[in-house]
């Protein structure tokens, strides 16, 4: 009965989920990314040609792969939140910690795999002079990067806290501070794929 009560508790969702901080931070971030996305829309305008050569020498496979990584990993964070809000303790300790760690594994790979594709670019003397559409898209790529670098720090601070024992089905705010950061940098990515690395 009164496990029952607390799923009823864990259930009753808040909106906007997580801390008010970080929605704070997530629509700075978003405003910040989307002058980046208008500044090279504007851009690409004034010389189409340019910006569809230099598209042709980005890995488009490397790009598709990230943003599956980057899906799955979404998909593993919303199923430790749904298993906190819905498991008993025992339960949620184990299952929450394995996807959290399966979500910042996902997020590794998209490292490992970001890290290969702008080696290969500056190997081959491409940087942030070489022409506009390679100073956006280093810029944005590398300011990605980052903020996956954070996302993936989070997530092991909040699996630690989750081993710990410190979210239960009624007190599980940080969890869900730290999931709605990491969903913006996958919302981030899936705007910034087809944009740069598709569109002509």
């Amino acid at each position: 009965m009164q496990l029952n009560k607390s799923l009823e508790l864990g259930r009753k969702a808040t909106y906007p989920p997580g801390d008010i901080g970080i929605w704070i931070v997530i629509y700075i971030e978003l405003i910040t990314f989307g002058a980046l996305f208008l500044g090279y829309a504007f851009a690409r305008r004034s010389d189409v040609e340019l910006f569809n050569n230099s598209q042709l020498l980005l890995n488009q496979s490397a790009g598709f792969v990230n943003t599956i990584v980057l899906l799955l990993s979404s998909w593993f964070v919303v199923q430790a939140v749904q298993t906190i809000k819905n498991s008993d303790r025992q339960k949620a300790i184990k299952f929450t910690s394995r996807w959290l760690l399966a979500a910042m594994s996902f997020g590794a790979i998209f490292i490992i795999i970001k890290i290969s594709e702008l080696s290969d670019k500056f190997e081959q003397g491409i940087n942030l002079s070489t022409n506009t559409f390679f100073m956006f898209y280093i810029m944005m790529s590398v300011f990605h990067f980052l903020h996956v670098l954070l996302g993936i720090f989070i997530l092991f601070i909040i699996r630690k806290k989750v081993k710990a024992n410190g979210y239960t089905i009624k007190d599980h705010k940080g969890l869900e501070t730290g999931a709605s950061y990491w969903h913006m940098v996958d919302l981030l990515w899936i705007i910034l794929f087809p944009l740069v690395y598709i569109m002509r």
